[in-house]
This record gives C-alpha cells, structure tokens and sequence, in this order.
C-alpha cells in the first residue's frame, strides 16, 4: 500500500518520517484560497480534507494525508502572510498575546476518510520592533501560518505553548497515526516514547 503525503511542507516531510513508514510527498492540486466564511477549525479541515483528496484519481490505491495550520485570535482565521509587510501586520496583532494554533488532518483511501483537528494554544512575547524587523528580513514568516515558526528562527517570539507541539510545527503525529491505524496502515512506532525521548515539551526542540 502506498502512502502519500499532499504536500510541500518540508516540515510536515519531517515529522511523517518519524513514524519510519516510506511514503511519497506530491504537491497537492487545486488549492484555494483560505476562506474566513467557515470558523477556522472548520476551514483548516476543508482545507486539509482538499489537498488529500486532490491526489485522489492519480493515486487510486494509495493512502492519502492532507494537513492544513490556520491561526485563530479572538475568532479571526490568520493563514499565510502574502508579503513582508502582511507578515509584519500579522505579527504586531499577535504580539503579547495568546492564539489558537489549529492544525487539521484528512486520511483518506478510496473508501475511508478519518479527520481530526488538533487545538494547541501558543503565548507570544511581547517583542521589540526591532526583534519583529529582524525576524521579517529573514524570510522565515513568508510560508508559516501566523507569520512564525515555533521550531525555527521564530521561536525567539515565543514564550510558551499548551498542547500538541507537532501540531504547532505543522502535522499531529498522534492524530494522523490514528487515521493511518484507522485505514489499515500498521503503525509500530511507540508515540509516547518517541514524544518523550525528542523533547516535544520544548518549543526549540525540533529545530
């Protein structure tokens, strides 16, 4: 059985490897633009339910996951910025304060689907300008919901999380387990331990 992953996160590649499964990651096809019609948890599933089943007529046997992260503050869906100066906007809402980081998956065969979204909670600093301009010019924001990485250069912003750091980072290992479980894929891995032994408690630990 082949398992595929829709998408061209490098980061999402990295944390499906830690489950030791081979799989294919392909970009998915016919994606939209994120929608604030739908409350956010909503629009992350529509979205993540879309890039798997794009793939669909091309890899009929194959089992498909599709991952989307969309950021909540008071209610209002923060995807992507489209440019430095969104990201800086983005980042100025979200300084001090805390959001709602969604990251929802769809597993999906040609005759099962299991969906989830997982809900963490993330607590900015209450940053300089100048440490804002700085992370901006290194480009990292332009591809990262919320315009920041907790993983990456932009965890410097952050002062804490609650809840499932992978999903933060972009993918909820235990969730898509689960769905991979669910559509007949064995999954071996022991997930506590690995999520104990990799420090996923540390918001700099999957740098």
């Amino acid at each position: 059985m082949t398992l595929v992953l829709a998408s061209t996160s490098p980061r999402r590649y990295q944390i499906l490897s830690l489950l030791n499964l081979p799989f294919l990651m392909v970009p998915p096809d016919n994606l939209e633009e994120v929608s604030e019609k739908r409350p956010p948890e909503q629009e992350a599933l529509h979205q993540a339910k879309r890039k798997a089943a794009s793939l669909a007529a091309r890899f009929p046997e194959a089992v498909l996951v599709g991952s989307d992260t969309l950021i909540s503050l008071d209610g209002v869906t923060i995807g992507k910025p489209k440019d430095h100066d969104d990201a800086h906007h983005i980042l100025r809402r979200l300084r001090g304060r805390s959001h709602e980081v969604m990251t929802a998956v769809a597993v999906l065969n040609g005759r099962k689907t299991f969906e989830a979204v997982e809900t963490a909670r993330v607590r900015m600093r209450d940053f300089t300008d100048s440490e804002l301009e700085a992370y901006v010019a290194t480009g990292d924001p332009l591809d990262k919901a919320g315009a920041y990485s907790i993983q990456g250069v932009g965890h410097g912003l952050v002062a804490g999380f609650d809840g499932d750091y992978l999903a933060v980072v972009g993918l909820p290992l235990r969730a898509v387990a689960d769905g991979l479980r669910q559509l007949g894929v064995e999954v071996t891995l022991d997930l506590d331990r690995l999520y104990h032994e990799r420090n996923f408690l540390n918001w700099n630990s999957f740098a």
